[in-house]
């Protein structure tokens, strides 16, 4: 009787071991999900930071395996690859500050996990976000449903948590979209929010309401400020396991992310927030919700910022 093969074992890799990259690593290990790799350009730090975690597995019972590494041919094979590298904000800096650095950075590690893992589908975390998915899809020359950025799954989770501590209810009570760009742009949807089945509109006032998505449009940078040494990267981290999970388990959920639209809510040839089913193939639809004259707006002015920082990217790729 013939042995029975091994099941192939999906493969994550994280590009960047920094706070973000290192818990995102550190969460997919114990759910025990892929094999693991971690790179970072610094000697000693992804390796550094994985041996801690290897140390802790007899603790938490968990087999993985798990690589640090400054050696980007360990992600071959990976099903995934998450782009966490780059400058991250500092106090009173804003995404756009960090366009042209992060520019380089993402295209010079996209080109080297393209070489390497050309079946892979990008998740891209570097910021300004937008910008940074469409540098990682031009380098890459990826499909487009193979190349995302992790944004509405991060911006919605901070407005459900709002809302929930505003009511003094369980965030599992709270579903909520976030769409538009990762910024000062995006577009919290109110009125598709609910609480147990009930509309949030009816839960609080127009100006409470207000207040809670300016907070959630100032997310990242409230974090900034009290920090004052670094950024978010506890819920981004949650949010990209997210994504990750619904990919490699086929899940085919349904969240906000950073996506190639092709005509859906009436742009083209753009990277935006929007409702995507994602699974094996990675984006595998964009689902269009009716929006009213105000957030097809408000969506209209996350595109034109979208659309200027693009073109600059695209004026740093050509040079």
């Amino acid at each position: 009787m013939k042995a029975m093969s091994k099941m192939r074992q999906n493969k994550v890799a994280i590009i960047g071991a920094g706070n973000v990259g290192g818990m995102t690593a550190q969460r997919l290990m114990e759910k025990e999900v892929a094999e693991l790799v971690l790179i970072d350009i610094v000697p000693g730090l992804a390796e550094g930071k994985v041996l801690d975690m290897i140390e802790a597995t007899p603790i938490d019972r968990q087999d993985v395996q798990i690589v640090g590494t400054t050696d980007y041919t360990q992600t071959e094979g990976a099903d995934v690859v998450i782009i966490t590298s780059g400058v991250a904000r500092k106090p009173g800096m804003n995404r756009e500050d960090l366009l042209r650095v992060n520019t380089n950075i993402v295209k010079t590690v996209t080109q080297a996990v393209a070489e390497v893992a050309p079946g892979a589908i990008l998740i891209v975390v570097s910021n300004p976000l937008d910008a940074m998915t469409y540098v990682a899809y031009k380098t890459s020359l990826f499909s487009s449903e193979r190349v995302m950025g992790m944004a509405g799954v991060l911006d919605s989770s901070r407005f459900c948590a709002f809302i929930a501590m505003e009511l003094g209810v369980s965030v599992r009570s709270v579903q909520t979209f976030v769409l538009g760009s990762h910024g000062d742009l995006m577009v919290p949807l109110p009125r598709l929010t609910t609480v147990g089945g009930v509309p949030v509109t009816e839960l609080l006032s127009k100006a409470r309401l207000d207040r809670l998505i300016k907070r959630t449009r100032d997310g990242g940078a409230e974090i900034v400020a009290l920090l004052k040494t670094g950024s978010a990267y506890f819920a981004p981290s949650a949010a990209i396991v997210e994504m990750v999970e619904s990919i490699l388990h086929n899940r085919k959920k349904v969240l906000p992310c950073t996506a190639f639209c092709k005509g859906e809510y009436a742009l083209d040839n753009l990277f935006m927030g929007v409702p995507v089913k994602l699974g094996k193939g990675g984006v595998e639809e964009i689902i269009e919700l009716r929006l009213t004259v105000e957030e097809a707006a408000a969506l209209k002015q996350s595109e034109a910022a979208i659309r200027n920082l693009c073109a600059e990217v695209d004026r740093m790729l050509s040079l």
